[in-house]
């Protein structure tokens, strides 16, 4: 790895940081936060194990996250039918208006943020950014 290669990653790693700067201040979320809800309302009652495995997170970061949204009512955990100790989660009606919100058209990407995502395929799940 060279130092051109530190300096392109630096420069990707900013634009994230100022995009979840703009996420934050317009609807209260940080990246992970909205990540999350995204995949929650995309994949109805998952469970925290799954939703660690899908945002590649520690299961502790994983509940630090979820913890964060049900604190804020936009997403909600049910006792799975067969086992009672299983958790499954769903998005919650304010979890749904906030997420009619949550559209590239309302978030201003970075320049180079753009372009990456321009470069990227959608894959058939993604609802928004």
């Amino acid at each position: 790895m060279n130092q051109e290669c530190i300096c392109r990653i630096r420069n990707i790693y900013r634009a994230i940081a100022q995009f979840e700067a703009s996420l934050q201040q317009e609807l209260g979320l940080n990246i992970n936060e909205a990540m999350l809800l995204c995949l929650v309302a995309d994949k109805a009652h998952i469970s925290s194990g799954e939703i660690a495995s899908e945002m590649n997170l520690t299961p502790s970061n994983a509940s630090k996250v979820i913890a964060a949204l049900e604190k804020g009512r936009l997403i909600r955990r049910k006792a799975c039918k067969e086992d009672k100790r299983c958790m499954k989660f769903c998005v919650t009606k304010k979890g749904e208006e906030l997420l009619h919100r949550l559209t590239c058209d309302s978030l201003q990407l970075p320049h180079s943020l753009q372009k990456l995502s321009d470069q990227v395929e959608p894959q058939e799940h993604d609802r928004s950014f």
